[in-house]
């Protein structure tokens, strides 16, 4: 954005500066040009008047021949032509007498009253050619040359000089948008690394208000109101999520104390009913810690950090296969069975502190109680497009498209053999990690599980 700004702001004064000192140069160029077309008339004149004592007024030649002498003697070029065109005299340089001179001559012969002199430019000089004459006699003339290198020079210097006030004026416009940039883009910048980070899980992250312009500012005031509204509700949420575990648990957990001393001290039909009132107080205790778990999963804001998906997921399969064991079930970690697109050790990705284990245990837990005994449930691990794929493949019944559609809402499942909150737990913990899961089929039968992770890098 600052480097946008600037470069708007530098070709706005590029071309102000363009529209401002060309015209300027091209005026004094030719004011200059003017002038020194002015002056080497003037100076044909003085000459023409020397010639028109003598030629005219038949006077001694001398204030002529002086005329002619001072006037080489300044570098410039002078000749005299009688009336009939013939050479009378002349001082200087060869560019008072050669052909274009000549044909200055012809043109003065033949000018209108009002278009006395005639001048032209021939390479380096400038000639000028003014008649002898009085009285609408023509007597003669005088071509006058006078070198413009000195001009040219001056002029160029002008322009070297105009050219260097642009780009110094660009040069200070530019430090000038640079500064107004980095003055208007560097609180924006702040503003988005904060919202950075407060989406990130940093709850206690505000923005700068003391710089920028007054719409940043309010802008950026706007954002820490949110931030400490959001921070307000997320630690209420917090504090609630943990009043209601408390709650719920104590006096499930004293219910159950008292079924297990009652289930001691029976026998019979007793037995059997109170065996099965513990069993279904069991079933509501993993009810309610699957809430619980979908209410910290929905009301969370994670502070990411690097994990290692592989490491994870091999730490929790280990802690998965005693059951998997138990149940004669093959369960196959990460690495162990490396195909192509497999990404070894250090894939790593960005999650919330323990979102990985949590959700590994849920999608383990679902395919262990899908799986018949005897099947086979694999992990494995990739890595594709600046993303971390990690899947979980079993061989079991699978699921319908119907059921898929709505495998990941609460309850959702009828036939779910556990609290049937496993999934909608894996969907929010993944979606707050800027993450996705898919369900597709396994190949040959059964159920994919796929989580498509952010990575680090």
């Amino acid at each position: 954005m600052s480097r946008r700004i600037a470069m708007t702001f530098a070709a706005l004064i590029a071309a102000l500066l363009v529209l401002a000192v060309v015209p300027v140069g091209v005026a004094v160029d030719a004011k200059e040009r003017e002038s020194f077309r002015f002056d080497a008339i003037s100076a044909a004149r003085q000459v023409s008047a020397s010639a028109e004592e003598y030629l005219v007024d038949h006077h001694s030649p001398d204030s002529m021949n002086k005329a002619l002498a001072e006037t080489a003697e300044h570098g410039d070029c002078v000749a005299v032509y009688k009336a009939d065109d013939t050479l009378l005299s002349s001082a200087g340089c060869p560019q008072a007498t050669d052909s274009q001179a000549r044909a200055l001559i012809a043109a003065v012969r033949a000018t209108r009253a009002d278009e006395l002199e005639r001048t032209a430019q021939d390479g380096g000089w400038l000639q000028a050619a003014v008649p002898i004459s009085d009285s609408d006699k023509y007597s003669g003339t005088v071509v006058f040359a006078r070198s413009s290198d000195e001009l040219d020079d001056h002029i160029a210097v002008l322009w070297v000089w105009l050219g260097l006030t642009g780009l110094g004026v660009l040069a200070l416009g530019v430090v000038l948008a640079l500064r107004l940039a980095r003055w208007v883009s560097r609180p924006l910048s702040g503003l988005g690394s904060a919202a950075a980070r407060l989406g990130d899980g940093d709850l206690d992250v505000r923005a700068e208000t003391r710089h920028g312009p007054a719409e940043v500012r309010a802008l950026a005031a706007t954002f820490n109101r949110m931030a400490e509204h959001t921070q307000t509700l997320v630690h209420g949420h917090r504090a609630w999520v943990a009043d209601v575990s408390h709650q719920l648990r104590t006096p499930l957990t004293a219910l159950r104390l008292r079924l297990d001393v009652l289930a001691g001290e029976s026998q019979g039909e007793t037995a059997v009913e109170l065996a099965g009132a513990l069993e279904e107080i069991a079933r509501l205790s993993r009810l309610v810690d699957g809430l619980l778990a979908v209410a910290r999963a929905e009301g969370r804001v994670p502070r990411r950090e690097p994990v290692d998906v592989g490491a994870v997921a091999a730490e929790r399969v280990a802690a998965w296969e005693p059951v998997a064991r138990e149940r004669r079930i093959e369960l196959v970690p990460a690495g162990a069975a490396a195909g192509p697109g497999a990404a070894g050790p250090g894939a790593m990705a960005r999650l919330g502190p323990g979102d990985l284990e949590q959700m590994l245990d849920n999608v383990l837990a679902n395919a262990l109680e899908a799986v018949p005994d005897g099947g086979r449930v694999l992990v494995t691990v990739a890595r594709a497009d600046r993303r971390v794929l990690l899947r979980v493949i079993d061989n079991g019944p699978g699921m319908d498209e119907q059921a898929k559609q709505v495998a990941f809402h609460r309850f959702a499942n009828a036939g779910a053999r556990g609290s049937g909150l496993g999934l909608a737990i894996v969907h929010r913990l993944v979606n707050a990690d800027g993450g996705s899961v898919r369900l597709t089929d396994s190949a040959g039968g059964g159920l994919t599980v796929e989580l498509d992770l952010p990575s680090e890098s």
